[in-house]
């Protein structure tokens, strides 16, 4: 039997009818529609706007190109000294690896007391391998690739720093994806973006855990934003926390996931992300950051400074090692709990790098960066080349600087500074009455000194070191090429000026044994009145000129201008260099203005046998390739006869070994052969050299105020503090005696008469003159009455005798008056030299 239902069609219509009437669900669907249109209409207009800025991002280099600035290279030479890991670190620092074929720069294999070095297709250097062989820790042998012995290698250029991009003074190091150590990516992810390589750019999963944590421990903990959002944020969008710039992110993040590979991606990120401050520059990119904090290539980073990098992503400034080192290794250690936790690395490693003390490198950006050395190349660079171009084709620029000694140099202008800053402290500190047998220490306030370095090969005028200042963060003005008076380190050049005289026909003839007056005098100029003053007024009567030298006697050095002729002085000046003198009696005192770099040229006429060679600090500029774009070199001058600049140098080894140089130099360890000057005017100047290294330092304050300060006190510490590190490089260990050029001869005079010296006059000292302007009289000739008046009217004045570092010396008296002069004789009074002293604050 057949049943039969009947369904009511037409009621279920009827109730649908009713429905879609209902004119609260007919507006409420239209709403839904409308919105939901809405949203994709501006969905795509958004998504297509960003792909659009997107598209126009990453259609050219993602980062800026910078043009890279190279340290000199570094020779190896056979015979020398040398320490195969020592260079081998080198090479590795420069770029190469232990391992063939995986760096471009090049590769080196060390295997006991042998180094081969495989330069590679990107290395300064015709790819021409070498091998370096060491016995009993000198180079035995180096060996080309064709067999043929070489006498001399040079090693890859260390890469300094590269330059910065445009105004906003950041650096940043590009490297690849497979450039960096597995345990750098590791590090980043285990703190950072834990799912990195499994979401699309947002991780919801984070979201969640991120509001949870949040919410239950009632503080901002955690962070959403995977890397991809961080990557969106720092290239596109501003820092503003609002809605729309997060969803914007979102979107952002989600269309780079679609466009580029998760590798491609994590390397933007790594080049891109800010890592602090470094000096007056932003770190940014892990590998400037391996250099800033580390200095060192990414691919040599250990476990607990790759974690380091990590951690302090989080806060570059509150994270801080330098200034915050406690924080920076609590979170160090929580990134290497985050990687045990990820099984990145074991537990028994993590522990391991945990119980790792934060080791970096020094925070003196001088010492590494060469910064002041940095803007000068720069400087020279763009003045010959757009500086648009120098960086868009990332030229490299090859200069002169020697690491080793930029070290040196910034090392002891931080520690020569402290010791100024002292002894202007311990000025400016009053004690001060308030009542009645009460008084309260007060400290004036006042400008805080600035310095100046520079170094140079005396011989090519390559610049090997140079400090502007010191703080680079503080103050970018550059004191080595600021002009300053220059004080008593111009009196040499008065001085060259007299001995000129040996060789120009004039007469009479000034030699270093001869006469001038250091007395209370007054030069007049034409219509105006000059009248210099010695240190504390006072004054040593007639004395030979290279006594006046040592002891920078002012009122006997300018008679000396005087008599050789203010045009000759200023004639001698302008053509080594010092341009701005002008020939007046206050010129021999250094009245005129010159830089650190300016007067370091100028005194390569003394060192260099009388041949000013003008200062560079770059020898090529290259392209990416390897191409010349630009030679530099030289300019060189005579500007003196070489036996007068070897006369000088002795005078002027006589200011160190006998005269004021001796307690700033001799008494402070160094030890090697050395010319030199003090100099004082308002600041504080020394300069001298040795066979191999000249070095002026310059110290004063901004506001031009008085340092009340010596050169002897301030400038000479540091130079000698530098002096001493340089020398103990192997490259400038080899300070050798000065050379003497045909035509001089070296003479033993009587201290007492300056004339030659015999078996009857026995304290002698030895000084250099032109052949042929040497005394002949014998000392013994000039006994009785002539020995009575030397005496009495000081006709023969002594030279400054050897220092005996056994027994410190009283300061010499004012002049003495005929009876003192007579009374002296009965008191065997040589008049011998007083010690060094401080210089007049005037000029010294």
């Amino acid at each position: 039997m057949a049943i039969k239902v009947r369904i009511p069609h037409r009621k279920a219509s009827n109730v649908n009818k009713r429905g879609f009437r209902d004119p609260v669900f007919r507006f409420a669907l239209a709403a839904f529609g409308v919105l939901a249109i809405a949203f994709v209409v501006a969905f795509s207009y958004f998504y297509v706007k960003y792909d659009r800025i997107i598209e126009h991002r990453f259609k050219g280099p993602v980062f800026a190109n910078a043009a890279k600035i190279y340290a000199a290279p570094q020779t190896v030479s056979v015979g020398e000294k040398a320490d195969l890991k020592l260079i081998a670190a080198d090479l590795r620092h420069a770029g190469y690896s232990d391992k063939s074929g995986e760096a471009s720069m090049g590769s080196y294999h060390l295997s006991g007391s042998t180094l081969e070095i495989q330069p590679g297709p990107s290395s300064y250097h015709s790819p021409e391998p070498a091998t370096i062989r060491v016995h009993d820790g000198h180079v035995e042998s180096i060996t080309a690739a064709s067999g043929a012995q070489l006498g001399a290698y040079e090693l890859e250029p260390e890469m300094v720093t590269s330059l910065f991009e445009g105004d906003q003074r950041a650096k940043r190091q590009v490297v690849h994806y497979n450039e960096m150590p597995k345990i750098m990516v590791d590090a980043v992810l285990a703190i950072e973006d834990r799912r990195f390589f499994e979401h699309s750019g947002v991780n919801f999963v984070r979201f969640a855990e991120a509001a949870w944590i949040d919410i239950t421990r009632q503080r901002h903990e955690q962070g959403g934003s995977t890397i991809t959002m961080q990557l969106s944020r720092g290239f596109f969008l501003t820092p503003e926390k609002t809605l729309k710039r997060k969803l914007t992110e979102m979107l952002i993040a989600t269309e780079l996931e679609q466009k580029f590979t998760k590798q491609q991606i994590f390397e933007f990120y790594a080049n891109w992300v800010p890592l602090g401050q470094r000096g007056s520059f932003a770190i940014s990119g892990l590998a400037e950051a391996s250099r800033a904090y580390f200095n060192k290539d990414i691919k040599d980073l250990t476990l607990p400074e790759a974690a380091l990098l990590a951690g302090i992503i989080q806060g570059p400034s509150w994270l801080s090692p330098y200034r915050h080192p406690e924080r920076a290794l609590a979170r160090r250690n929580l990134v290497l709990d985050s990687m045990v936790e990820t099984h990145a690395i074991t537990k028994e490693q993590g522990d391991k790098a945990k119980a790792t003390p934060l080791k970096l490198a020094p925070p003196n950006v001088e010492a590494s960066d060469a910064p002041y050395f940095v803007d000068l190349v720069r400087d020279t660079v763009t003045a010959k080349v757009p500086e648009r171009e120098v960086n868009e084709q990332a030229y490299r620029i090859y200069t002169t600087l020697d690491p080793d000694l930029q070290r040196a140099a910034a090392q002891a202008v931080d520690a020569g500074i402290k010791l100024v800053d002292e002894q202007v402290t311990k000025r400016r500190t009053k004690r001060v009455r308030i009542a009645k047998g009460k008084y309260e220490t007060h400290v004036e306030s006042g400008p805080q000194a600035q310095v100046a370095l520079v170094a140079l090969n005396p011989h090519t005028g390559e610049v090997l070191a140079l400090v502007g200042g010191r703080n680079y963060a503080w103050s970018q003005l550059n004191h080595a090429v600021a002009k300053r008076p220059t004080g008593s380190i111009f009196k040499p050049f008065v001085y060259a000026a007299a001995m000129n005289t040996a060789l120009d026909g004039t007469n009479p003839v000034l030699t270093p044994a001869s006469i001038v007056a250091d007395q209370p005098s007054t030069f007049a100029y034409g219509d105006q009145i000059y009248e210099p003053r010695n240190y504390k007024e006072e004054y040593h009567g007639d004395v030979t000129l290279r006594y006046a030298l040592a002891m920078s006697l002012n009122n006997a050095t300018v008679k000396l201008a005087e008599e050789v002729g203010y045009d000759k002085v200023a004639d001698l000046a302008k053509a080594a260099g010092i341009t701005s003198v002008k020939p007046t009696p206050a010129m021999a005192l250094g009245s005129y203005d010159a830089t650190p770099l300016e007067m370091a040229a100028a005194y390569t006429v003394f060192s260099n046998n009388g041949i000013r060679i003008s200062p560079t600090m770059v020898k090529s500029v290259r392209t990416a390739a390897g191409d010349p774009v630009l030679n530099f070199s030289s300019e060189t001058k005579q500007v003196l006869d070489p036996r007068v600049a070897y006369v000088m140098t002795d005078m002027m080894e006589g200011v160190i070994n006998n005269g004021l140089g001796y307690s700033a130099v001799r008494v402070r360890g160094f030890t090697e052969p050395a010319a030199g000057k003090t100099g004082s005017s308002h600041d504080g100047w020394f300069a001298g050299y040795t066979s191999n290294l000249l070095c002026i330092v310059w110290v004063g304050f901004d506001d031009y105020s008085d340092l009340h300060l010596s050169g002897a006190q301030t400038a000479a510490p540091i130079w000698t503090e530098f002096m001493k590190k340089a020398s103990a490089l192997d490259r400038y260990s080899d300070m050798k005696s000065f050379s003497q050029p045909s035509g001089v001869v070296d003479v033993q005079l009587d201290k007492v008469t300056n004339l030659l010296a015999t078996p009857t006059c026995p304290e002698t000292y030895t000084a250099a003159f032109v052949t042929g302007t040497e005394p002949t009289t014998t000392c013994d000739q000039a006994t009785g009455i002539r020995g009575v008046l030397s005496k009495i009217f000081s006709l023969g004045n002594a030279q400054p005798q050897p220092p005996n570092t056994a027994q410190q010396q009283q300061p010499d008296q004012k002049k003495k008056g005929f009876f003192g002069k007579i009374a002296g004789i009965f008191k065997d009074d040589k008049q011998s030299a007083p010690p060094p002293k401080p210089p007049d604050s005037s000029a010294h």
